[in-house]
């Protein structure tokens, strides 16, 4: 066997282990989404205090971008990615055996920390590991099938919790983390020549010259609206209120609800690489693509919320197949971070722009929850469906801001790129 056919066996090893890890946070991250009625009961608390669990954890996500970039170019991905799993592990134990909020609020609070330390790690393995034509595919393969993590959280866990209960489902959901930590001490490289790199230290200055640099682009903050506007719907009802929306808002089996998350997992599956074609062949027309989707999530959410009593099953696919075409929708953002931003300060661009979605995220969250309480007062037993819709019209606060702020830094990224790379303009734009 030649050298470089080892290479490629070696890259897809190191990277079947990477993908396992990242499919593992997905899980864990999506893992509340089918528990959340039984985490109200087994804690005794209210919508908002149930709201924290996941706005903390995306807190935590969204606030460790940068930092964990930071962090990865000096330690390398192996040792990163096997401090990140190891805290996986020992927060979902923790989780499972916690008998009160706020050991439970720790608990989830670590997984953030951990599930932050995993997608930018196995992306960096990607781009050591493979040639350039083959980086974007891997790329794309890598979100695409992580997804397949959700899924797993949602009929299996959910199936889980009625048969062996809250402990003993989630003790089985962290002990998957213990052969993976074997698989990834022996089998991922951080390079072909060494097993774990070091990077130089960064200094405070040069860090803040580049978090300034990138954040001044208007083509980064392009970036930032497009995930924060696009992504937020999807993580919403994955992560948390679509099991509950869908049993007690819309009246529908718990079967029926997990049913429809899966079916949102397999739309952010189906549209990545139907929207990474579009972008690659139609780059000028990546924002009014992003604001067309967002337009349509919006106009399927408004015939939702608006229709007398229970939406139809099949308004409901809908709902949840564009609000899924949302996940990798937000993807085009980092793809305006690259378009917009030299290479040094690539990594620091993407770090904002993946702080949008989440911080608009655990902002949804937060206010569900809130809404959730004021509307139906007493103990979380259960919510009446006009309190959903309350509770879901917060979206349109959101939606409005992120709209007004695409529209306003198209213009500028444009104005931009034509003032800074006229060749570019005239090449994207097709007068060339």
């Amino acid at each position: 066997m030649s050298d470089t056919a080892r290479g490629q066996q070696g890259a897809v090893a190191i990277w079947l282990v990477g993908l396992a890890i990242y499919l593992l946070a997905v899980f864990h991250r999506s893992s509340l989404a089918v528990a959340g009625l039984a985490a109200s009961e087994r804690f005794g608390i209210s919508a908002a205090q149930l709201s924290a669990f996941v706005v903390l954890q995306l807190a935590i996500y969204a606030g460790m971008q940068v930092p964990v970039g930071l962090i990865l170019d000096r330690f390398g991905s192996r040792r990163v990615m096997l401090v990140g799993l190891a805290t996986l592990t020992l927060a979902q134990t923790g989780f499972a055996l916690a008998e009160t909020y706020p050991q439970a609020l720790v608990a989830r609070a670590f997984v953030g920390v951990g599930d932050a330390m995993t997608f930018v790690c196995v992306l960096r393995l990607v781009n050591t590991w493979f040639v350039s034509r083959r980086i974007p595919l891997v790329t794309q393969l890598t979100g695409v099938l992580g997804q397949l993590g959700a899924i797993i959280a949602a009929v299996p866990m959910t199936v889980a919790l009625r048969e062996l209960g809250w402990t003993q489902s989630y003790l089985l959901a962290a002990a998957a983390g213990v052969p993976l930590m074997v698989a990834l001490v022996i089998v991922v490289h951080d390079s072909p020549d060494r097993r774990s790199l070091s990077g130089p230290a960064l200094s405070w200055a040069t860090v803040r010259t580049s978090l300034g640099d990138a954040w001044e682009h208007p083509g980064t903050r392009l970036g930032f609206w497009t995930h924060f506007t696009t992504q937020f719907s999807a993580t919403t009802l994955g992560l948390l209120w679509g099991f509950p929306y869908f049993v007690q808002g819309e009246d529908r089996s718990a079967a029926a609800a997990g049913a429809l998350l899966t079916l949102l997992v397999i739309a952010v599956m189906i549209a990545g690489p139907v929207l990474a074609w579009a972008i690659t062949n139609h780059p000028w027309h990546r924002s009014t693509l992003v604001i067309g989707i967002v337009l349509s999530i919006v106009s399927a959410w408004t015939v939702v919320l608006a229709w007398p009593g229970p939406a139809p099953t099949w308004l409901l696919v809908v709902l949840v197949i564009l609000v899924g075409i949302g996940g990798p929708a937000s993807m085009i953002g980092f793809d305006f971070g690259r378009t917009f931003n030299p290479a040094h300060r690539l990594g620091t661009a993407i770090g904002l722009i993946n702080q949008g979605g989440f911080l608009a995220s655990l902002i949804l969250v937060l206010a569900i929850g809130v809404v959730l309480d004021w509307r139906t007062p007493g103990p979380a037993t259960g919510y009446a469906p006009s309190a959903f819709v309350w509770a879901m019209s917060c979206q349109y606060v959101l939606w409005g801001l992120g709209l007004v702020q695409l529209v306003r830094y198209r213009v500028k990224a444009r104005k931009r790129l034509r003032t800074d790379d006229p060749e570019a303009f005239a090449r994207m734009a097709g007068l060339g």
